[in-house]
């Protein structure tokens, strides 16, 4: 009985969503006649009449105040809808009708799919978009330091956000840290020392620790935090890369005595490819370019299982320092599947390759004439295929668009990745010969292969729409954050703006021009209310005058 009343309710329900959903007209016209057969027991015309002998008695001034009142509210619902948008990219007004207002005028309800079907295709594109929109570490994030900090006792600005450290202090409880780490004096206090957000503290407990025993992630912490040069933290790595060879040898021979074991050895492993992946990077910053080359091969041959570092990306670069493309090509055969994630890293450098090929005897003006050659179209299609993946690169390879510090996590397709590969990598792009003219010429000519890329992409999934709330959080306040694709303002704001306009202009004239104003105000309403008045006789010409009076009577 219950579920017949139940759905009787619900059919009614969308009897009635269907009415106000496709009727309104009717209804309308409907409230129009019951108007005019109610005029007389109602006394509109008498209302009317003494509204407009009130509104004749009105002073000009009261006019002025009206439209000034009226631009003053339109002007301040534009500044806050001109705020809504900036910080969140979307008109707040709109948001409140599509979420509240849409489902009671009939809207469809997304979180109810109507079949089986419906339910896994949401499901599916909820873990692409949860994929796509998962923060990776940064493979090249620089010292703090000996680079972020230097930055910012230069400028005084902090580039790297609250959201982005707490992140790389989650990295490193996950990395540096294991369930037995009470047992020993010295782990124990960097474990806190990784949980500790005053960098001070963490600093004074890694020496507290250094003087218990010689512990390598306390080493390491002073290597990224307390040493103001490359060569103070290659220095403090070395003595990390001492300590940490001598846990990792002791975990290893225990690994199997059980699960305590095995999550330390875990933990040393990740210690010791940590400390061997900076000590590279500490090799490539001070120009010893071949030892980081050499050093990064030993590390993938060594743990060819631990990708989550992608210690691929920075043996890209530092090939790409040495001019070595074919060892280059190499590594991108390797890492440039199908089955593999991607990133702008591999993307872009296969696209340089290419564009290596035919940049330098390129031409726009030629290849109009005669077309493009294979080697040519492949290099484009190259080009495509990157900027598909990530369109934010090339206005900063350009140099259309400044350059930031890289943080120390990057969202894949997004803008804080494309500053960590432009701030590695424009150099060796202007190191090769009419590489940023062949790029110049031809990355814009991707958007017309994709015109609508939030639902359908060309090579790869659909652009993610969570790209831009993400980076904001990564990238400091003081970059402008690029927006793919470029929003449009929405109605309201421009929908304020013209209302807000309008009515200072109005205050404007009617203080300067009353009686002006006030004989153009007449003629508008005479105007507007002709059709009406048109219609009005007509109807009381058809219908007979007591037509009130003969209802009752009936």
């Amino acid at each position: 009985m219950a579920e017949a009343g139940t759905g009787f309710l619900e059919q009614l329900k969308s009897c009635i969503v269907w009415s106000w959903t496709y009727l309104w007209t009717l209804w309308f016209f409907i409230m129009l006649f019951l108007v005019y057969i109610l005029r007389v027991p109602l006394k509109i015309n008498d209302n009317l009449t003494t509204v407009s002998m009130f509104l004749n008695t009105l002073t000009p001034k009261f006019y002025v105040a009206l439209t000034g009142t009226s631009s003053l509210i339109s002007g301040l619902i534009l500044i806050f809808e001109w705020w809504y948008f900036r910080k969140y990219g979307t008109s707040f007004i709109e948001q409140v009708s599509v979420s509240h207002l849409r489902p009671l005028l009939g809207g469809v309800d997304s979180s109810a799919p109507s079949s089986a079907g419906a339910a896994s295709g949401e499901a599916d594109s909820s873990r692409q978009s949860v994929s796509e929109c998962k923060v990776w570490r940064n493979p090249l994030n620089l010292f703090r330091g000996a680079e972020y900090n230097r930055y910012t006792w230069v400028t005084g600005r902090e580039p790297l956000t609250y959201y982005d450290m707490n992140l790389s202090a989650q990295d490193h409880q996950t990395f540096f840290t294991c369930d037995t780490d009470h047992l020993r004096p010295a782990d124990a206090i960097m474990q806190k020392a990784w949980r500790e957000r005053n960098p001070q503290a963490r600093i004074s407990a890694a020496h507290e620790a250094l003087e218990l025993n010689e512990c390598a992630t306390a080493y390491i912490l002073l290597a990224e935090e307390e040493a103001t040069t490359i060569v103070e933290a290659e220095k403090l790595f070395k003595q990390a890369l001492k300590a940490g060879e001598g846990c990792y040898r002791r975990s290893q021979q225990l690994q199997h005595h059980g699960a305590q074991y095995e999550a330390q050895h875990r933990r040393d492993t990740n210690v010791l490819v940590y400390i061997k992946r900076r000590l590279a990077m500490c090799a490539r910053k001070l120009g010893r370019t071949r030892e980081a080359v050499k050093m990064m091969r030993d590390l993938m041959k060594e743990f060819p299982l631990l990708s989550m570092f992608n210690i691929h990306e920075n043996l890209l670069e530092a090939l790409l320092e040495l001019q070595a493309y074919a060892d280059v090509q190499a590594v991108l055969a390797k890492y440039d599947d199908i089955s593999l994630p991607k990133s702008a890293t591999i993307c872009y450098t296969a696209a340089l390759l290419k564009a290596r090929a035919v940049s330098d005897k390129f031409s726009p003006e030629a290849a109009s004439r005669r077309g493009l050659s294979t080697a040519e179209m492949n290099a484009v299609e190259a080009i495509h295929r990157a900027v598909e993946f990530n369109p934010h690169v090339p206005k900063y390879l350009l140099e259309m668009k400044s350059l930031i510090l890289p943080p120390e996590h990057i969202l894949k397709r997004g803008d804080s990745e494309a500053i960590a590969y432009a701030f590695f990598h424009l150099q060796h792009w202007k190191r090769v010969e009419g590489a940023l003219n062949l790029l110049h010429c031809t990355w814009e000519g991707t958007f017309r292969m994709i015109p609508y890329p939030l639902e359908k992409g060309h090579l790869f999934y659909p652009y993610p729409i969570c790209t831009e709330t993400a980076d904001r959080e990564l990238l400091p306040s003081f970059h402008e954050v690029s927006v793919y694709p470029k929003k449009e303002l929405p109605f309201f704001i421009l929908f304020t703006a013209g209302l807000c306009s309008f009515t200072a202009m109005l205050a404007l004239l009617t203080h300067q021009f009353p009686e002006l104003m006030g004989v153009f105000a007449k003629a508008f309403l005479s105007t507007l209310f002709a059709p009406l008045n048109f219609v009005m006789e007509k109807v009381e010409s058809i219908l007979p005058s007591s037509l009130w009076h003969q209802l009752t009577r009936i």
